[in-house]
C-alpha cells in the first residue's frame, strides 16, 4: 500500500485528498503547516508527497528544494498541486525539482490518475 503524504495548509483540501487516496488503496498522512512537514516525511517514509505551493512560513517551492537536496527523498515523486496556474510557477516548480503539478480545482480522475501512475 504506496503511502501517500499531503502537505497544505487547507484542511478542507487536505481532508479531500485524504479520502481520495485512501479510497485508492493507499495510505494518507496528512500535514498542514510546511515546517512540520519534512519531520513528518522522516517518520512516515512516504512513496510520494503532494505539496501545496501557498503556504505559510515555508512555500511549497522551498519546501520541495529541501527535500530534494535531502538525499532520502531525492527520487520520491513530489507533485505540486496549487491554484497557480501561471507558466512562471510551473516552470520554477520544476526547477525546485516537482516530478509533476496538477491545478486546483482539479478533477478527482486526474489527480488519482497521477498519483497511481508515480506509485506504480
Amino acid at each position: 500500500m504506496p503511502k501517500i503524504l499531503i502537505v497544505d495548509d487547507d484542511v478542507t483540501i487536505t481532508n479531500l485528498m485524504q479520502v481520495l487516496v485512501s479510497m485508492n488503496g493507499h495510505q494518507p498522512t496528512t500535514v498542514n503547516d510546511s515546517l512540520k512537514a519534512i519531520e513528518t516525511a522522516h517518520s512516515v517514509n512516504p512513496d510520494l508527497i503532494t505539496l501545496d505551493l501557498m503556504m505559510p512560513d515555508l512555500t511549497g517551492f522551498e519546501l520541495c528544494e529541501l527535500l530534494r537536496n535531502d538525499p532520502k527523498f531525492a527520487k520520491i515523486p513530489i507533485v505540486i498541486v496549487s491554484a497557480k496556474d501561471d507558466a512562471e510557477s510551473k516552470e520554477k516548480a520544476k526547477r525546485v525539482g516537482a516530478t509533476d503539478y496538477i491545478t486546483k480545482p482539479f478533477g478527482m480522475d486526474e489527480f488519482i490518475g497521477k498519483i497511481k501512475s508515480l506509485t506504480s
